[in-house]
């Protein structure tokens, strides 16, 4: 070869390398986003599938000062579905009517036409919120628990009923049903009542406190509406604001410890700092569970979690049984609940906080997630609340309330992420509310409502004391 040849040689192969460059540049150009760039697109396209369709203000609240909130049942829905009606249970203050029994239940509800009152309760003798729940193919039930004491009377007896209406006809008249209970009730002002419905199966499930004991007292009423009374539950130490939950007659109860501060030197602390008599603390989750209400009682409770030695905060928000029979827990964590306790005697430890998801199975703890937790690095989601629900197919999503972080700031909002099996954490995106609510109820299955792909919310948001609702609608994904 001479030398002419070798230098065309030379030249065709250094074309074709440089093409081959080109080539593979302007492919690299396509690849090569960052992680963030392309977890923003991905974010965009996913915000897309999580419809808002109404963002309304549903009445205003004023304030009882009685102790309890139009949220205070947060172990309980107020919001329930049926088909494309929607049914809201509100509390109403009383002017000038003496404590603790100051408001009444309002039945409210929204058709094609928008909200509107359905029923109010004549006399302002209720102190808490009265939880909904709902039949698919049936009635609306509210719980509700008035005073039996005259107006004024503080920690007073009460008698826990359950009031039904027609869906047809929510302002016509309405049943009331006396529910069973075991000898020994003690029932006040402060029920701390769970309430459950099988909204398949059309049967009911309630528990009242007893405020002198702090055992939680069971009653049933079966598909014929027949009630029946099912013992009591103890807990290790009082235990509130349950999570219940009924599926074809297999029944599940999540409660949080709530009890005086047990600690001296915490006491005084807090109090020296906060100069608040009232100390109560939250560290302590239980569970309990029966397979079968009609034949088998509640089996004794566990701890599924505790930050009792760190003196911490738990909150308990959300509880769903499964086909299977599987009860999935979701709660709020945080090691550390003070920040002077922090300092004096567990120095140099983050106060963080943690969304918290566990499946029991048989009574025993199987599998446990942490969905979010305040970020150590510069991104993610640091939760404050959170619910379940579960869509027209079964799969199992998160609403969380929260801050997200990353390099552009910090945005609180409401995010969702479906649960995955094998997968530690849901990619959550936000929901594009105008007014994000801080904590919210939902149409969720344990009120009765069916699984869907319309998510209700109802709550308080950045405006109050505004009562708000949401529609959103999961879109397919393609």
């Amino acid at each position: 070869m001479n030398l002419n040849q070798m230098a065309a040689t030379l030249l065709r192969k250094s074309n074709i390398f440089l093409l081959v460059c080109g080539v593979a540049g302007w492919l690299f150009s396509f690849s090569a986003v960052s992680p963030a760039q392309a977890g923003k697109a991905e974010s965009a396209i996913e915000a897309d599938r999580f419809l808002v369709e109404a963002e309304e203000v549903v009445t205003r609240y004023t304030p009882a000062n009685n102790g309890a909130g139009p949220l205070w049942c947060y172990g309980s829905t107020v919001i329930a579905r049926q088909g494309n009606d929607v049914y809201l249970s509100i509390i109403e203050t009383g002017k000038d009517v003496p404590l603790l029994c100051n408001t009444r239940w309002q039945l409210w509800h929204r058709s094609a036409n928008g909200w509107k009152i359905a029923q109010s309760e004549k006399e302002y003798r209720q102190r808490e919120p009265c939880p909904i729940a709902t039949f698919q193919e049936g009635a609306v039930f509210l719980s509700v628990n008035p005073s039996i004491e005259p107006p004024g009377v503080k920690y007073g007896r009460c008698r826990p009923l359950v009031l039904e209406f027609n869906p047809r006809n929510p302002g016509g008249a309405v049943k009331t049903h006396k529910p069973a209970w075991a000898d020994g009730t003690y029932f006040t002002d402060h029920s701390y009542r769970g309430f459950a419905a099988d909204g398949v199966n059309g049967e009911l499930l309630l528990l009242n406190i007893n405020a002198k004991t702090s055992e939680q007292f069971v009653s049933y009423c079966d598909s014929s509406g027949k009630w029946a009374q099912i013992g009591k539950i103890e807990f290790p130490i009082r235990a509130c604001y349950p999570q219940v939950g009924l599926r074809d007659r297999a029944a599940a109860v999540m409660a949080i410890g709530d009890i005086v501060e047990p600690v001296e030197e915490w006491q005084k602390l807090k109090f020296e700092k906060l100069k608040r008599k009232w100390d109560y603390v939250f560290r302590r989750l239980f569970y309990t569970f029966t397979p079968d209400i009609r034949t088998s009682n509640f089996v004794t409770p566990v701890e599924v979690d505790t930050v009792e030695k760190t003196a911490g905060h738990i909150r308990n928000f959300d509880l769903y049984i499964d086909e299977a029979g599987a009860a999935h827990l979701l709660y709020l964590k945080r090691p550390h609940q003070y920040s002077f306790i922090r300092d004096r005697y567990f120095p140099g430890q983050a106060i963080t906080a943690h969304l918290e998801y566990a499946v029991i199975r048989d009574g025993k703890v199987v599998s446990r997630r942490t969905l979010a937790e305040t970020g150590q690095d510069s991104e993610g989601l640091e939760p404050s609340f959170g619910r379940f629900h579960i869509s027209s197919d079964g799969k199992v999503w998160v609403i969380a309330a929260g801050t997200y972080t990353d390099g552009a700031g910090s945005t609180f909002g409401n995010y969702i992420g479906r649960i995955l099996p094998g997968q530690s954490r849901p990619r959550f995106v936000r929901i594009k509310l105008k007014h994000p609510f801080r904590t919210f109820f939902t149409n969720t299955v344990r009120g009765g409502s069916e699984p869907s792909d319309v998510i209700d919310l109802f709550g308080i948001a950045d405006d109050g004391p505004n009562l708000r609702y949401a529609r959103i609608r999961l879109k397919s994904g393609k």
